[in-house]
């Protein structure tokens, strides 16, 4: 206390962060705040006191500074549950009346540390949150009540998705015996005290419950016999069974073919030419993912050798039985013409001088059956048989309109033989 000139003590007030003194005789404020110490979920409630029980109206509380609520006849302030939000600095003013003295009084700040009751849970997967298919799995829900609430007990939930796995309860674990792949999911679990007000959610879990794979089926496209040189294929690889991502790869007789590809579901695929005999063998496939893997049977892939080019069936059997027909038929005609266009002009004998006009070209000659010769006697004189077309060539004095003279002959080879002939 200080002593002013005038001998009367003074009480120092604290007044919203500035300091004033007062006589002692004057009546002053002061905020009550209860409980103490607060903890979540407790009810916090606000009082604001005139001292020496002086009248106290026209209340005012504020909260870091700034006016959150009026009371007219200055009643305790329910602030409800008290959260960590509800922490800040407090304080209240109004009017005094003390006497026949009215007077406007602030209280000093009283800080206001709401104490967390527990932690938020933490939800955890006892051996791993990625189990293998069939493997046993724990939830456990951990969380821990302040020292000074230890009297209260705290119960546990637990829940997948928005499906309740076991309601409110002091053992903090749940098992699941054997996982299966159905039991994959978002887990969570939630706290709150015998009686109390708060809850809290601990963050989500994702649990992943692996599938091995099964083993993979090897198909090849087309068949895997009797293939040539230059066909195209495929090979496809799928395991039924397995959580994805999957991944597959090919080998021929246990070497690698390509680079192995991961798939989330389907079959993997695999093209290739045949490009030589060494391209035969035995081919398998292998599947795996994160926990397992498995490798097919062998398939085996033969090659006869390279790719024949053929026409098509229905052509092939009509085309081959007239092919030598055709090159036959065709030899002779080119002949005929070539006779008929340059012709050359036969040695023969004649009877009379009517033949004078008379033009022969040899259109086909061939050795008689009867009286062909050996390769060998091929200095003695062959025998053929010689066919003649004669073109009689019309004379200037002859008339046009008199037609062709038709009639046959006999002409006498140079070799000897006699064939009869037609004259045009």
């Amino acid at each position: 206390m200080e002593k002013n000139p005038t001998g009367l003590k003074l009480v120092k007030v604290v007044d919203g962060g500035k300091h004033s003194v007062k006589g002692d005789q004057e009546a002053w404020l002061k905020l009550q705040v209860s409980p103490n110490p607060v903890f979540e979920g407790d009810v916090l409630t606000l009082q604001c006191w005139g001292g020496r029980n002086a009248a106290l109206s026209q209340v005012h509380f504020f909260r870091d500074g700034k006016l959150f609520h009026f009371s007219k006849d200055n009643q305790p302030l329910s602030m409800g549950t008290a959260t960590v939000k509800s922490s800040g600095r407090y304080s209240c003013a109004g009017q005094v009346t003390s006497g026949r003295h009215v007077n406007n009084r602030t209280s000093g700040t009283v800080m206001v540390q709401v104490q967390e009751l527990f932690p938020p849970p933490v939800l955890s997967a006892i051996p791993s949150h990625e189990p293998c298919e069939g493997s046993p799995v724990t939830l456990r829900c951990q969380t821990k009540l302040h020292p000074k609430r230890l009297a209260s007990g705290l119960l546990l939930s637990f829940h997948k998705e928005d499906h309740t796995l076991q309601d409110r309860g002091l053992h903090p674990e749940l098992s699941i015996p054997a996982a299966q792949e159905g039991d994959s999911g978002r887990y969570w679990c939630e706290a709150a005290p015998e009686g109390g007000r708060v809850q809290k959610q601990s963050p989500w879990l994702e649990i992943r419950v692996w599938a091995p794979v099964s083993s993979p089926l090897l198909t090849l496209r087309p068949r895997p016999t009797g293939l040539t040189v230059g066909y195209g294929v495929e090979l496809l690889c799928e395991a039924q069974r397995g959580s994805p991502p999957i991944l597959y790869s090919f080998y021929l007789n246990g070497e690698m073919l390509g680079n192995p590809m991961a798939l989330r579901g389907g079959a993997a695929s695999f093209l290739f030419l045949v490009k030589s005999e060494q391209d035969a063998g035995n081919y398998t496939c292998k599947a795996e993912n994160r926990v397992s893997e498995e490798t097919s049977k062998p398939e085996t892939l033969s090659v006869d050798g390279p790719r024949v080019l053929s026409a098509p069936t229905s052509t092939r059997n009509w085309l081959l039985p007239w092919l030598p027909a055709s090159l036959l038929g065709g030899t002779v005609i080119a002949a005929a013409l070539l006779g008929y266009f340059r012709p050359w002009r036969k040695n023969a004998h004649f009877q009379n001088g009517e033949d004078a006009g008379v033009v022969y070209a040899a259109v086909r000659t061939t050795p008689k059956k009867s009286e062909a010769k050996p390769a060998e006697s091929s200095q003695q004189e062959e025998d053929f048989s010689v066919i003649y077309a004669e073109v009689r060539c019309p004379q200037l004095s002859e008339v046009p309109a008199q037609g062709l003279n038709r009639s046959s002959r006999t002409h006498q080879d140079p070799t000897g033989d006699h064939e009869e002939v037609l004259r045009q």
